[in-house]
């Protein structure tokens, strides 16, 4: 196996596809395809396979990602080391994320210690983020829920308060706060089932016994905001999450019972590559 056949081996397995494939490594597809194909007969195996449009992995290739990704990476460690006496002067650093408040500011302080290192973000859902760490399409991963499966490595990053924002006709406006026992038969408006910030309230609410009305499910923030906007019901959102909008405003739930915990995750058998390595130190220090 030549250097040349494990860098196209690992891209067609990340990108799904010959072409992406292609193109991410500045290579032609025939070139690309002739170096997987080189790969499979010198070692009689079958590494992809097509379902349609979707390029599929071979319980061979799925062996074989994670052992390339390491050595893709100690080769990166190594280039590092020789050409710039250790620092981090090369890469391409994926994260991915739940939304873009906290890994915004985790890329800034990043970029401040590592500016040539290239970065790139793809939000998803708590399960899809996951799943594209396990499939090594990321490296990194924010989310806001914690997993103790030990195929991840985790480090708290930050803790915040959940409150309420209220539409200007609503009674609770004018208020500064209020207390639990008050959401009681109050019109609520959700985030979807499986939301981080609507299984903690709902946790918090079913333990004192307090009913809300929900009437509206949604499955984004921006709707969500909108919604509370036109005055439809009472919104909920963690504190870092919440923009300003002079429709509604900001109103806390007394002595803060509601929060959501912010977490940077990798593959636990990647935690000491120097790439990722570097971006969970960060994430470390908060």
């Amino acid at each position: 196996m030549t250097p040349s056949q494990l860098r196209a081996f690992l891209a067609v397995a990340r990108h799904r596809g010959f072409s992406a494939a292609a193109r991410v490594l500045g290579v032609s597809q025939p070139t690309l395809t002739t170096q997987v194909q080189l790969l499979e007969r010198e070692h009689n195996v079958e590494l992809f396979f097509r379902r349609g449009r979707r390029l599929d992995l071979s319980e061979t290739a799925q062996r074989l990602l994670p052992i390339a990704q390491n050595i893709a990476e100690l080769e990166l460690d190594a280039l590092n080391l020789l050409v710039n006496s250790g620092a981090l002067h090369v890469g391409h650093l994926r994260i991915g994320a739940v939304g873009p408040f906290h890994v915004i500011e985790m890329v800034d302080a990043y970029r401040a210690r590592y500016p040539k290192v290239e970065l790139s973000i793809k939000l998803g859902n708590s399960a899809q983020s996951l799943a594209d760490l396990e499939n090594y399409v990321t490296d990194v991963a924010v989310l806001a829920s914690f997993t103790d499966d030990a195929r991840f490595f985790a480090v708290p990053y930050a803790d915040h308060a959940v409150v309420l924002f209220a539409h200007r006709s609503h009674p609770f406006y004018k208020r500064e706060s209020v207390a639990l026992s008050e959401l009681a038969d109050q019109p609520m408006l959700m985030r979807e089932q499986g939301s981080t910030t609507r299984l903690a309230l709902e946790k918090v609410l079913q333990d004192a016994g307090v009913a809300p009305q929900v009437v509206m499910e949604i499955g984004s923030r921006e709707a969500l905001r909108e919604a509370v906007a036109r005055g439809l019901g009472l919104g909920t959102v963690s504190e870092a999450e919440f923009v300003p909008d002079p429709r509604f405003r900001m109103v806390r739930i007394e002595g803060d019972p509601v929060s959501t915990h912010t977490y940077v995750y990798c593959l636990a058998e990647r935690r000491e590559g120097r790439l990722v390595g570097s971006f969970m130190k960060i994430a470390a220090r908060g």
